[in-house]
Order: structure tokens, then sequence, then C-alpha cells
């Protein structure tokens, strides 16, 4: 009989549940609770509702601020590993400031990441603790490429009160992941493992935080080989999902003989029109150096709104 596997979290060995094979479709629902769902979330924010479709919308319910510009990655379909700007963490005043504002204004819903990765934040518990405990956020998401996302660490963010953890994995092989990102080839089974120790975290401390999964799909080959590496990672999270390829704006499209989507249409089960753009109303963005913009791929600032370290959230 084969021994379940094992992820090193604080010095403490915790064994995993021993999961059928996920390719024959036996794998079971994973811990006592029911699997939470992330999709119906971020489709209530790609949809624009009636009564966002003015030149002065509401408050958005959904904010994404960034923490740090910096990536571990260089990966070629994003537009980080083109250095179009400077990249700096944010302010830790800033930010306790705006954060505060916004919650005040009604933002209801706090991603600690835009388009760089928050996991070289050392202080992003903190950021999630913040968020939650003194500011009272329903909701606190954050998505990750999982390279750095240890146990250690998710334990803590979790333990600060995430809500909502996402992995983006777009590789199928070790050789692919070194392709695509620049970075070692082993470093494909580290984010792997990582994303079993998410669970297994998730399972040792009782924590609520929901943890999802998502991929760029490809067309042929490609798409076949993905499927097999996603079934290595969909028993230890909630849900995945596919995502097109964006053209970031327009800063990759073509890059790598690829076909991008026009615009930030959502998920690929339910794609929006790309005008409007759900982006400009629905959910706001914060850069680290505090201009608010109207894109979700805003690397070289043409989207700036305004500058927030010197006008409020509300009037930007």
């Amino acid at each position: 009989m084969s021994l379940p596997p094992v992820v090193q979290v604080s010095s403490t060995v915790i064994p995993l549940p021993v999961i059928a094979n996920p390719l024959d479709g036996t794998a079971p629902a994973l811990g006592d609770r029911p699997r939470s769902r992330i999709t119906a979330r971020i489709d209530a924010i790609t949809r624009i509702p009636p009564e966002y479709r003015r030149v002065d919308p509401p408050i958005p319910r959904s904010v994404k601020i960034e923490l740090t510009a910096r990536c571990d990655l260089n990966c070629f379909f994003c537009a980080t590993a083109k250095r179009l700007r400077n990249k700096a963490d944010i302010d830790l005043d800033f930010y306790r400031q705006i954060v505060r504002q916004m919650r005040d204004d009604g933002v209801e819903e706090l991603g600690v990441f835009y388009l760089g990765e928050s996991f070289l934040c050392p202080w992003l518990p903190e950021a999630i603790r913040y968020a939650k405990e003194e500011c009272g956020y329903p909701y606190v998401f954050l998505t990750t490429n999982g390279r750095l996302a240890t146990p250690d660490r998710i334990r803590d963010c979790m333990a600060a009160g995430l809500d909502s953890l996402k992995f983006s994995f777009n590789s199928a092989t070790p050789e692919q992941f070194h392709e695509v990102t620049r970075v070692k080839a082993s470093d494909f089974h580290t984010i792997i493992d990582n994303i079993r120790g998410a669970f297994a975290v998730r399972e040792q401390g009782g924590f609520r935080c929901g943890l999802y999964a998502s991929s760029i799909r490809y067309d042929g080959e490609q798409l076949t080989r993905m499927q097999e590496a996603v079934a290595q990672i969909e028993p230890f999270v909630d849900e995945h999902y596919w995502l097109p390829l964006y053209g970031q704006a327009g800063l990759t499209a073509g890059a790598g003989g690829t076909r991008p989507v026009a615009g930030n249409p959502g998920r690929l089960d339910a794609m929006r029109e790309p005008i409007p753009c759900w982006s400009i109303f629905t959910e706001g963005h914060i850069t680290f150096d505090g201009r608010l913009s109207a894109c979700c791929f805003d690397h070289d600032g043409r989207f700036s709104m305004g500058d927030l370290t010197t006008t409020s959230f509300a009037e930007a």
C-alpha cells in the first residue's frame, strides 16, 4: 500500500488525504466542507449592471490594490516582463489610508494584488489583517503565481483572514514552465507542491479561505497537456476555471505567435463584450504609486484616472 503524500508546514509534517486518480473521475471533494465557487463572484464583477452604465457610476463593489509592482516571473504573455515602468512596493501608510477610505465609501471586496506578485511583499499578512479586522471588508482575495506561496506564508495569510486564494497555473510541464516564465524548470513542481500545501494548511487550521486555480486555455495539443497538468492540482482546489489569452492592453498581442482576445472579456465560459469594458465601471485598480487606473493591464500608466495620494477615491 502506498503512503499518503506529505507537506512540510512550519516544521510539522502534515499527511495529505489519499486521493483517487483525478483522471478517472473518482476524486472526491476534499475536507468536510462543501467546495466553494469563485466563478459566480467573478461573473458578478464582469457584468455591468444598468445602474453602472453612466458617466458617473456608483462606487465599485470591488477594488484591486497593488502591494508591489515586482514579479518573480518573466512570462512572455505578461507585459510585466517589458519593464515599462518603475517597480516598487506600496507605501504602508498610504495603503492603510486608502483601504480605510474605500471601505468607508462602500467598497466590499478588496484584492490585495494587481499587476505584481504580492507574496514578494513581506507584510502581505498584515495588509490582509488590516483590511479584515481594522476596516471590516467582507471579502479579501488574492491571486498568485504560486512560486513563493509556501505553506508558512499561506498559513499566515489565512490566519489574517484571507477569504480567497487563487493560483494562476499556466504551464503543462517543467520545460514549458521554464520557456514561458524564464525561471528554473523545477519551480513547476514547487508550485504544485505549494497548491497541495495550501490545502493542507487550510484543512489543518480549519480556515475558511476558498482555494481556486485558473489556467489559460490554448488549442490543440497544448490543451490536452494542460488538462493533464490541471488534473494534478484540481483535487486540491475548490474550483478550477479556464481563461482566454489576454493581450494586456495590446502590449503583448502576438507574443510567442499567439492570438489573444480583445480587452478583458472575463473567464472563458462567461465572456463579455470588449466594449464597454467592465473594468472601468465595476472594479477599481490601484497601482503601487497611488494611481487609480481604468484598465486591468495598465503596465505603462496610459489609463490613469487620478492620483489617490492627492485626490480622494470617490472623486477620482
